[in-house]
């Protein structure tokens, strides 16, 4: 049976205190695994504004409607109101959700902050990003994160080694056709990546023809042949206005036969051995504005092909 590893990018403190718990009840009911990765500390959403200088953004605000995924106050978070903490304010939601039986990790510590400054970072501020996420993870669910994925898809070099160093079992970072031994110019990070496979609603409405009413369709198009995916779905989307969208999701899934799983199930299972090493290259999707990682060409087939 076909595995479909279902990762929850949970980006906002509206997200995390609404849409987290409605998800946790449509998964539960459905009987899905789901792995929910947290964005752990101040939600500065406001400051996303300086994106409108990128190439392809108004595209993107135009069709996916971000006042009404996000709402108007979110919108003025880290700007003309103060971020809420979220890992403080909705402690209660992140120890319901793991208690619920779903596994749980790290998006980041400052959404905002990461997407739009990791490119370029040093390794002193990648690595105190890194390190208040995870602090934070451990002060809030008593133990370490296992699973690190980063806010829109965004790493540079001295992240990717830091998924190694500071001892994650697995990372999904990047956007990719299967599990992964990253390598970054020329040089192996041992943490494997379980890469989104299958491109992201606010990606796919409002091009060609693709509406709220029917982007399920043209998802379900994608998974008809099977084969095991992750797909990333986002609290503030499928956990609120798009919730019908998702419900369709999930029944269409089970249809097609796939088991619905949290991507530790899938990161088990894996012989890191016999993985292909592949490069992490910076590159653009579809409907999506910017850049972001992606994984390249294999660059050896396996580990025991370069002993």
């Amino acid at each position: 049976m076909p595995t479909l590893a279902l990762k929850v990018d949970v980006d906002t403190y509206r997200g995390t205190r609404y849409g987290v718990p409605r998800l946790v009840e449509m998964l539960k009911q459905q009987q899905a695994g789901a792995t929910f990765l947290f964005s752990l500390g101040p939600d500065h959403t406001g400051r996303a504004i300086k994106r409108a200088f990128r190439p392809g953004f108004f595209g993107k605000v135009s069709r996916t409607s971000v006042v009404t995924h996000y709402g108007l106050r979110t919108l003025m978070y880290g700007t003309l109101l103060p971020g809420p903490d979220i890992g403080r304010r909705c402690r209660d939601i992140l120890l319901a959700t793991r208690d619920a039986g779903f596994e749980v990790g790290i998006h980041c510590w400052d959404h905002v902050k990461w997407q739009d400054g990791v490119e370029r970072a040093d390794p002193a501020w990648t690595e105190a990003e890194m390190q208040q996420a995870i602090v934070r993870h451990t002060d809030v669910f008593g133990s370490t994160p296992q699973v690190h994925g980063a806010a829109g898809w965004q790493m540079n070099a001295h992240a990717l080694r830091l998924t190694q160093r500071l001892g994650f079992a697995y990372a999904s970072d990047c956007r990719g056709t299967r599990p992964f031994v990253p390598v970054w110019n020329g040089e192996i990070v041992v943490c494997p990546q379980l890469p989104t496979t299958l491109p992201t609603l606010d990606e796919l409405i409002g091009i060609d023809g693709v509406t709220d009413d029917n982007v399920h369709e043209r998802l379900l198009a994608l998974t008809r042949e099977p084969r095991d995916h992750v797909y990333t779905l986002h609290a503030e989307l499928e956990g609120m206005r798009l919730s019908n969208v998702f419900e369709k999701l999930l029944a269409g899934w089970r249809a097609q036969g796939y088991q619905l799983v949290a991507m530790s199930e899938v990161a088990n299972r894996l012989n890191v051995a016999s993985l292909p090493r592949c490069e992490m290259v910076r590159g653009e999707l579809p409907g999506r504005s910017g850049t972001l990682m992606l994984q390249g060409e294999e660059f050896l087939s396996s580990w025991k092909e370069a002993a």
